[in-house]
């Protein structure tokens, strides 16, 4: 089922783990994805895949803390496909460390990466989605939160400070865009905890913490009620289903996809 047909979707982080599985997942439903992310190698071999499985792809370099490289990525899509859709907030880091021991370059690196890239992505889409023609579906931002943005975690106190950030700043920014008329949907997806590279920032905070290797991974399975870690295609799924028009009446709303590890 084709549930963003002809929709033109940008998603920064795309070299990820979430990143590249939400790409295939929209190209697989209709949309033309633009992939962005700093690694060009990883994006071109993502892109290519994406195209020999018959989908619409191309990919940019981008750093997503730098205010002029949005502006050049906004404008080449304008300039090639004419407007924008869907932005995938996606691109984001994890840290682990106790509070009082965390740099002034850990501090700023977790802020620029992973709050003020979704502010500069979301100013950016703003003033091209609300151009485009009237009568269309809402245009749709997605933000990657976290189970993190709900809940606290010990030697995770900036990663949840910047997780519960992107939550209410995706709320606050669901009901500016509808006052102003922007005819924009603004909505969170919070995963648990995904078998991705970036899990390994969690198991690298649990030998912090004096888990045995031996059981690291049953623990990570085992925070969820379901007995396992989340892949990223069920988390691409749970994007897709935000961006689409299928989720026309939300906004300022939070999709919790985490094996029920939220629920206890």
């Amino acid at each position: 089922m084709n549930r963003v047909d002809n929709k033109i979707a940008l998603v920064t982080g795309a070299a990820g783990g979430i990143g590249s599985a939400t790409c295939r997942q929209l190209a697989r439903c209709g949309a033309t994805v633009v992939a962005t992310d700093r690694r060009e190698d990883l994006g071109k071999t993502l892109v290519a895949s994406i195209e020999a499985e018959g989908g619409k792809a191309c990919f940019m370099t981008h750093d997503v803390t730098d205010d002029a490289q949005w502006a050049r990525v906004m404008a080449d899509i304008v300039a090639r496909f004419g407007r924008l859709d869907i932005l995938v907030n996606n691109a984001g880091i994890f840290r682990h460390g106790r509070t009082e021991e965390a740099s002034l370059t850990d501090i700023q690196e977790m802020f620029d990466v992973n709050l003020k890239s979704v502010v500069l992505g979301t100013q950016h889409a703003f003033r091209v989605m609300k151009q485009r023609p009237a009568g269309a579906s809402a245009a749709a931002i997605v933000n990657l939160s976290s189970v993190a943005g709900l809940t606290g975690s010990p030697n995770a106190t900036l990663y949840c400070l910047s997780k519960g950030g992107v939550r209410l700043f995706t709320k606050a920014t669901a009901l500016e865009a509808a006052a102003l008329g922007y005819n924009i949907r603004v909505n969170s997806i919070h995963p648990g905890i995904i078998d991705t590279d970036m899990a390994q920032g969690v198991a690298n905070a649990m030998r912090g913490r004096g888990v045995p290797e031996a059981g690291i991974n049953q623990a990570l399975a085992a925070a969820h009620p379901l007995g396992r870690m989340g892949q990223a295609e069920e988390i691409a799924r749970g994007i897709t289903y935000l961006a689409s028009d299928d989720a026309s009446f939300m906004t300022g709303s939070e999709l919790v996809v985490d094996g029920g590890l939220t629920a206890r």
